[in-house]
């Protein structure tokens, strides 16, 4: 069954690519894709998953972290992709935002609000808290919580990508 899945998932996969591959390459006219062509398709999707999944936005790679993907499957090192190295670079790019999506969806989704239901159940037992906590609604804390963990991981990617 598993083995199912990885075929047709496979394949849905090798479609996605072939469509956006087919898309983007006619810009050359040469049945390749620059860099250019690559980081504006991988903008493309991150904004299309801002719209759908709701939450924080998504962040896109750097061009460095695209160009660094690019060139590791670039096979003939020729600065450009053709079909089948475009394959692979999605393959890479996909399982990289596997990892993000997945983070995305355990930080912000369920440990958080989880976080701050136990912050605020400690807090409501503290005595001088206790009457000020009770009055903040809990969608209210949960959503104070998660726009300060947001803010915390936005400002450590911005370090991150400054001391790379």
């Amino acid at each position: 069954m598993d083995n199912f899945f990885s075929k047709v998932s496979n394949k849905f996969i090798r479609l996605i690519t072939d469509t956006v591959f087919n898309r983007f390459s006619s810009n050359t006219g040469k049945g390749e894709m620059t860099f250019r062509d690559v980081y504006d398709a991988i903008l493309l999707v991150f904004n299309y998953m801002n719209k759908i999944l709701r939450g924080p936005q998504f962040v896109p790679p750097t061009k460095e972290e695209v160009q660094r993907m690019l060139q590791d499957s670039d096979t003939n090192k020729n600065g450009i992709l053709d079909r089948e190295e475009f394959a692979t670079f999605i393959q890479n790019f996909t399982s990289d935002m596997v990892k993000r999506v997945t983070m995305h969806i355990l930080v912000f989704v369920i440990f958080t609000p989880a976080l701050a239901f136990c912050a605020k159940y400690v807090a409501e037992r503290l005595p001088r808290l206790r009457k000020s906590i009770r009055s903040i609604p809990n969608s209210l804390y949960a959503g104070f919580a998660t726009a300060g963990v947001l803010l915390i991981v936005r400002l450590s990617h911005k370090r991150l990508v400054r001391s790379n």
